[in-house]
């Protein structure tokens, strides 16, 4: 019995998805599955990838200038989204001892190169719903 092209496709996914779940459960701090759904969570939020984005692209942005770069966000849910990319490590926040003070923020390793996956992710998606 020869097996088709489909049928492959969907075998090499069960397998992958396989690998995947059994290569979660042994993450260190015994985390499992769940770091990965919570990093999920946090860049598939609304505002998360504008702002991982805008910091991949001007590298270095302060509280304002990503609040400008970014129509619609509001200056509690800018605050409460980089809180929450900052305690998973995505970005970091530098605070200067100035009056008044200032904050910038950057991406981390981490977020650089979360933010280049998600870029691809993203153009797969326009290449495959692109009119």
């Amino acid at each position: 019995m020869e097996i088709t092209n489909a049928e492959d496709q969907e075998l090499r996914l069960k397998n992958k998805i396989e690998v995947f779940f059994k290569r979660s459960m042994k993450t260190k701090k015994n985390q499992g599955f769940c770091i990965t759904r919570d990093i999920m969570a946090v860049m598939m939020d609304k505002w998360s990838l504008l702002i991982v984005y805008n910091l991949g692209y001007f590298k270095i942005l302060r509280f304002n200038e990503l609040k400008t770069n970014i129509r619609g966000i509001s200056s509690r849910m800018l605050s409460v989204t980089l809180k929450k990319l900052e305690q998973h490590e995505v970005l970091k926040r530098r605070v200067y001892a100035e009056v008044p003070p200032r904050v910038e923020y950057e991406l981390t390793e981490f977020g650089a190169e979360l933010a280049e996956r998600t870029v691809d992710l993203n153009e797969w998606f326009l290449d495959k719903f692109e009119a």
